[in-house]
C-alpha cells in the first residue's frame, strides 16, 4: 500500500501536479514528453493521466480523486417551523414495452405514446393530477436502456418510485436498473404489477422474482413493499395504485418552505423560434413567479413567461410543481440547480462564479488518460468516426452522447463528437462537418430545406431519428463498416509430393499423395520442406487417372498444377497444405 494518499481534483495543471508531488516540474514535463505527451507547466490533465504518470515514476504515492457533488448528495434545504405539507413527487419506471407511459394516459387521461417515437418516452415528462383533491406531481422516465442517465435523475428527484412490471413478462433488466436507482435515491418504492387484463398474466411469479432475487417483500407475505395489480388498458386498481402512492408518501410528511426564494431542479431544456430557450423546471421551495430572476448552472435570465404542465399560464407555482419558463438568455444542463436572486445584477455574479468552476474542474483539461495510455501503447493509429450531435432538449442531448461512447471497437475505432447542441441542424452544424467527413446525427431535431441543400452541396451526411435506438444501431454499424475485414483461412487438406513432372516460369507440375482432407482446383497452398514454408501458390488443375477432377480425397493420387509467383524448385517429400482465405465483415459484439 502506498504510504501517501492525495486527493485531487478530476483535472490538474502539471504545474499543480508537481507542487503537489514535491517534483520538479522538469521532471513531471519530462515524463510526459517520453509518453509521447508534449505538455506546458500551465496545461491541464486528468485525473486517470496523473495516476499513470505517478505509476510511471515509481512513487510510492496513490492518487485518489475528490468525489464531485451529486443530485442525491447535493446542499438540502433546512425546513423552517412554518413549512407546509407538499404534493409528492413520484417518478415512474421501468423496462421497456411494460406499460408505464400507458399507466399514466390511464391516470392522466390522455395519449403521450401517440406522440412518442416507437411509442417509447424519450425524455422525462412531467406531470400533474388531482386525486381525491390531493395533488400528485408524476415523472414519467424513459424506458430505453440509453437514458439509464435520466433515469438516474428521476430517481433522485422522487419521494415515491412506482416500478411498472409487466405480469405477462416479469423482472427484466431496466426494472433492475430502477430498483437500484430507487434505491440509491432512498425513494420509496411501490410496484404496479400492469397488464393483469392479459391470459398469460402471473402476478404471483412478479412477486416471487421481486421477494426473492431483489428483496422487495410484498405487504401480503409480510413484507413491506406495496403491490398494486393494474390494467393500463381496462383502469383495473389504478384508483388503488393513486391511494397507496399517497399512503406511502403520507407516512413521510412530506413539507416544504413557501416563504423563501423558490429553488429546484431543472428537468429538461430546448430551443424554440420566437420563444427562446425553453426549460422545463420541477420547484422544491418556495414560490416561483414570473419576473423572478433565475440562475439554473451557468445560465441566468429574467422568468418571462411561467406555464403549468398543460401549457397554461400560472401566476405563481409551489413546491412538487413542474413548470415551463421562458427567459433565460443560455439553456441550462439537465439536472442544474436552479435558484431565484435578487437582481440580474445578482444573478450574472452567480453565473460567472459558475463557470470559473466548471472551467477550472474539468472543461479546461488539455490531456486526458485515454489520450496517454494510446500515445503509451504504441498501438497502430486508430482510425476516427466523427459525429456532430443535435438534439431536441438538453436531456436527450446528454443521454445520446454518453451513449455514442459506450460503443466499444476495442481501440480500433475512436468515435468523437466534435460538436453537440440542442435545436435543429443549422448552417454551423453542416460547416463543421464538411472539412473533416463527418456524420451529422439529429434526434427529435428538424432539418430546414435551406441546410439539406447545404449538406448535399457539401456532401455532408446528416440522419435523423426519432428514436435512440436506432440512432445507435445507425452509428455502429457506421463504424462497423470502418473496420478492416478479418482475413480468415480454412484448412482443406494436405498431399505429399511423389515426383515432379514439369517446372517452369510461372507454373510447377506435379503427383502426389492426398494425405489429408482434399484438394480441389482454386484452392490456395503453402509449400512446405519440413517445418520450412517455401512459398505460397495456388492449384489451378487436379487430374486422377490422367483425367481432369473436380476433387480428389485422403489416401488418393493425382497430378496437381501450380502457379508460382517466383522461381520455386520442389522436391520429392515436399508438402503442400491446401486451404481457403476469405475476407470476413467483422461486427461489433
Amino acid at each position: 500500500m502506498a504510504e501517501k494518499v492525495i486527493i485531487v481534483a478530476d483535472s490538474i495543471t502539471v504545474g499543480e501536479l508537481a507542487e503537489t508531488l514535491n517534483l520538479p516540474v522538469t521532471n513531471l514535463i519530462g515524463e510526459l514528453f517520453r509518453n509521447g505527451i508534449v505538455a506546458t507547466i500551465n496545461q491541464r490533465i486528468d485525473f486517470e493521466t496523473a495516476t499513470i504518470i505517478v505509476e510511471e515514476l515509481g512513487l510510492d504515492v496513490e492518487l485518489e480523486k475528490k468525489v464531485a457533488a451529486t443530485l442525491s448528495d447535493r446542499k438540502t434545504h433546512t425546513l423552517s417551523d412554518k413549512a407546509v405539507a407538499r404534493p409528492p413527487i413520484v417518478a415512474v419506471m421501468g423496462h421497456v414495452d411494460h406499460g408505464k407511459t400507458s399507466l399514466l394516459d390511464a391516470i392522466l387521461h390522455t395519449k403521450t405514446t401517440d406522440q412518442e417515437a416507437g411509442g417509447i418516452t424519450q425524455h422525462i415528462s412531467a406531470y400533474q393530477t388531482i386525486h381525491k383533491d390531493r395533488s400528485i406531481t408524476l415523472l414519467d422516465t424513459p424506458g430505453h436502456e440509453a437514458f439509464a442517465a435520466l433515469r438516474q435523475h428521476g430517481a433522485a428527484l422522487t419521494d415515491v418510485v412506482v416500478i411498472v412490471v409487466a405480469a405477462d413478462d416479469g423482472v427484466k433488466p431496466q426494472t433492475i436498473e430502477a430498483i437500484r436507482f430507487a434505491k440509491s435515491a432512498n425513494a420509496k418504492i411501490v410496484v404496479a404489477i400492469n397488464k393483469m387484463d392479459k391470459e398469460s398474466a402471473d402476478s404471483a411469479r412478479v412477486k416471487a422474482q421481486l421477494a426473492t432475487e431483489h428483496d422487495l417483500n410484498p405487504e401480503e407475505w409480510g413484507g413491506d413493499t406495496v403491490m398494486v395489480e393494474v390494467s393500463a388498458k381496462t383502469g383495473l386498481g389504478i384508483e388503488i395504485l393513486l391511494d397507496m402512492v399517497l399512503l406511502v408518501a403520507d407516512l413521510e410528511e412530506l413539507k416544504a418552505d413557501i416563504d423563501t426564494p423558490a429553488e429546484g431542479l431543472v428537468i429538461e431544456s430546448h430551443m424554440e423560434v420566437g420563444r427562446g430557450s425553453v426549460v422545463g423546471l420541477l420547484v422544491e421551495q418556495g414560490l416561483l413567479r414570473t419576473g423572478h430572476f433565475l440562475v439554473a448552472g451557468t445560465a441566468y435570465g429574467k422568468v418571462r413567461t411561467l406555464l403549468d404542465f398543460a401549457g397554461k399560464p400560472l401566476k405563481e407555482a409551489g413546491p412538487s410543481t413542474p413548470v415551463t419558463v421562458t427567459g433565460l438568455k443560455e439553456l441550462p444542463q439537465f439536472g442544474d440547480t436552479f435558484t431565484v436572486v435578487k437582481s440580474e445584477k445578482e444573478a450574472r455574479n452567480a453565473v460567472a462564479v459558475a463557470r470559473i468552476e466548471q472551467e477550472k474542474n474539468a472543461a479546461s483539461t488539455n490531456v486526458t488518460g485515454a489520450d496517454l495510455l494510446r500515445m503509451m501503447n504504441q498501438q497502430h493509429e486508430s482510425q476516427n468516426l466523427n459525429v456532430v450531435v443535435k438534439a431536441d432538449v438538453q436531456g436527450s442531448l446528454t443521454s445520446v452522447i454518453d451513449s455514442l461512447r459506450l460503443i466499444d471497437t476495442k481501440g480500433e475505432i475512436a468515435l468523437r463528437v466534435i460538436g453537440s447542441g440542442v435545436g435543429n441542424i443549422s448552417e454551423n452544424d453542416i460547416r463543421l462537418a464538411s472539412d473533416s467527413k463527418t456524420l451529422i446525427y439529429g434526434f427529435n431535431v428538424g432539418l430546414p430545406p435551406a441546410i439539406k441543400q447545404l449538406a448535399a452541396r457539401d456532401k455532408v451526411q446528416v440522419r435523423i431519428y426519432k428514436v435512440i435506438y436506432e440512432l445507435l444501431d445507425d452509428a455502429r454499424a457506421s463504424m462497423e463498416a470502418m473496420l478492416a475485414p478479418e482475413v480468415v483461412e480454412t484448412e482443406i487438406g494436405t498431399l505429399t509430393i511423389k515426383g515432379i513432372f514439369r517446372t517452369l516460369k510461372d507454373e510447377i507440375i506435379a503427383g502426389g499423395e492426398v494425405t489429408s482432407g482434399k484438394v480441389t482446383s482454386g484452392l490456395l497452398a503453402r509449400a512446405k520442406r519440413g517445418k520450412e514454408t517455401l512459398a505460397e501458390v495456388e492449384v489451378t488443375k487436379v487430374q486422377r487417372q490422367q483425367q481432369e477432377a473436380k476433387e480428389v480425397f485422403e489416401g488418393e493420387m493425382c497430378g496437381i498444377s501450380l502457379k508460382i509467383s517466383k522461381k520455386l524448385l520442389l522436391e520429392e517429400g515436399d508438402k503442400l497444405e491446401f486451404f481457403t482465405r476469405a475476407l470476413v465483415k467483422r461486427t461489433l459484439k
